[in-house]
């Protein structure tokens, strides 16, 4: 009987038991799922949480934001500005990539602009520069870009110099070149025995730009019988202006830029009524503005809105006069936009890579389309290979002061330069 009640509680006993570990069993079951859901949780936000940033590109952007080019440094800045915008489609980004733009103001200054391409350089640590305004400031940039092995897009200094004897093969150049203009300009009036007066600042913007005119007229058979250079600063330029009425040219051929232009005392001193033909380059608006006593002058200009018939250029035009109080896009603004277009082409094509070997390799010979038509930075120089247009300046009815309308479109072909950097 003993033995039998033992026998009872022993069976009791293992099948509670086994009811217990059972129950226990379910409930880790049952919470198992629970379990791994709070972990995949867990991790999924860590993941999130650890997501690498996006890799930046930083250009460094060396402009005359003030002082006597400060237009020309505004016109290239928004420009500029434009043509990432264009090139992106608004997102500021190529080949999984953020653009990050600085600018900073040269000042016209060669000084302050190698300490400030030296702050982009070292301190922001910049993968490409761009500028500037003035000749004299890029010539004292244009070693930096070597020196750090970073390409650097000038624009829109037109020193021959910068794609010449100071050649690097970091510096690429959207901004046509003094010798393009020359050709240009030579085009539309020399002949064989036409006298020729010049009359240009005195710095290296203003001796390139009559050298390479000078080599071009003679060509075409014309004499050059005087050559004026005046202080890039002056104000008044009578007693230039003098030297050129006694040599008595047929023509006087001037290259200029800046506030302080010459064009108003060309005018007070009447040379047109001395015979004396002007003929130049057809400038910014607001030097437009001084030029009403020269309607009818042929030329040349580097860009006029109304004249290049391309999609990118009716972007420009558009989205210029809608951001900026309906002012149209001026004589430097396409070019700010072509440096711009430049660099992201070349990103496109090494797929982000900013190695200055690989993007060498890349530009040279690379073709882009800009407000002006298609570009090529020709592979021996690096000097970018563009249209120009043969103009005559006409009175306008909408405007204050005379406009360029188009004689023909000079093609790349024609306007190429010598090659002088070998």
């Amino acid at each position: 009987m003993k033995v039998m009640r033992k026998f009872s509680l022993l069976i009791i006993l293992l099948s509670t038991l086994l009811i217990v570990t059972a129950c226990g069993d379910e409930e880790e079951t049952s919470g198992a799922p629970e379990d791994t859901e709070e972990t995949t949780d867990e991790t999924t936000e860590e993941t999130e949480g650890t997501e690498e940033p996006m890799e930046t590109v930083k250009i460094g952007v060396l402009a005359s934001l003030t002082g006597a080019l400060e237009a020309y440094g505004k016109q290239t800045q928004k420009g500029f500005e434009l043509g990432l915008d264009y090139a992106t489609d608004g997102t500021m980004e190529i080949e999984g990539k953020k653009i990050e733009v600085i600018f900073e103001d040269t000042e016209t200054d060669a000084t302050v602009a190698r300490q400030k391409a030296i702050g982009l350089l070292e301190d922001d640590e910049v993968d490409f520069l761009v500028g500037s305004s003035s000749s004299g400031d890029t010539l004292a940039v244009t070693p930096l870009a070597e020196e750090y092995e970073r390409i650097m897009v000038v624009e829109p200094a037109v020193a021959d110099s910068i794609t010449g004897s100071e050649y690097n093969d970091y510096i690429f150049r959207t901004g046509r070149s003094s010798s393009q203009d020359a050709v240009a300009a030579a085009a539309a009036i020399a002949g064989e025995g036409v006298e020729i007066a010049t009359l240009a600042p005195d710095y290296s913007f203003g001796h390139d730009g009559v050298s390479a005119f000078v080599t071009a007229a003679e060509d075409l058979g014309a004499d050059i019988v005087h050559e004026e250079y005046a202080d890039q600063a002056a104000t008044d330029f009578t007693a230039n202006i003098q030297k050129i009425i006694e040599a008595d040219p047929d023509y006087l051929f001037v290259v200029w830029a800046g506030a302080n232009s010459p064009w108003n005392q060309i005018a007070d001193m009447k040379l047109q009524e001395q015979g004396i033909k002007i003929t130049t380059g057809a400038p910014d608006i607001a030097a437009l503005a001084t030029m009403n006593d020269l309607v009818g002058m042929e030329g040349f200009t580097v860009y006029y809105h109304t004249l290049p018939d391309n999609e990118i250029n009716d972007w420009l035009v558009e989205e210029h006069t809608s951001r900026y109080d309906g002012d149209v896009p001026d004589l430097f603004t396409p070019g700010g936009m072509s440096a711009a277009l430049s660099i992201v082409e070349a990103l496109k094509q090494t797929g982000g890579d900013t190695n200055a070997d690989t993007l060498i390799e890349t530009m040279e010979g690379m073709s882009f389309e800009t407000p002006k038509g298609t570009m090529t930075f020709r592979p021996e120089d690096h000097q970018a290979l563009q249209s120009l247009y043969s103009i005559t300046l006409e009175e306008s009815d909408e405007h204050d002061y005379p406009i360029p309308v188009l004689n023909r479109v000079l093609t790349p072909e024609e306007t190429a330069p010598p090659i002088m950097n070998q």
